[in-house]
């Protein structure tokens, strides 16, 4: 069964790299490749499929800035946002606004599995953490 599960992986991944134009995932490479799984069904196509859609998930959330804000955001502060995290990466980064009043005040920034806090609710974790 591991072998299995090693082998969609591995499939998997070649899957994934021919998804991908100048680094970063095609929308037409991700229709075309699915279009092939669908023609050419290949052992364990579920098994193929999820892992191809984590690879997927994981190389977009790298490239998008989730920047969850409590007050207003402007998208001034929003495309200052994307072109540091841009820099930072070396990648192309979009910047996407989502309200979350839990923070009550600043931002929390999230590229990918990393996560930039300076919020006053982030502040105040750190506080009682440390206690």
């Amino acid at each position: 069964m591991a072998a299995h599960g090693r082998k969609a992986q591995q499939f998997a991944r070649q899957l994934f790299k021919m998804s991908l134009v100048d680094g970063a995932v095609s929308a037409e490479r991700v229709t075309g490749v699915l279009a092939y799984i669908e023609k050419h069904r290949p052992a364990n196509p579920m098994m193929v499929l999820k892992a191809y859609q984590r690879l997927v998930a994981a190389d977009v959330a790298r490239g998008q800035a989730v920047v969850e804000h409590a007050g207003a955001i402007n998208d001034t502060t929003l495309a200052a946002i994307a072109a540091a995290m841009g820099k930072k990466y070396s990648r192309k980064v979009t910047a996407v606004a989502k309200k979350n009043n839990a923070l009550l005040a600043g931002l929390r920034v999230r590229v990918g599995d990393d996560t930039y806090e300076s919020s006053v609710a982030g502040q105040l974790d750190a506080l009682a953490a440390a206690v």
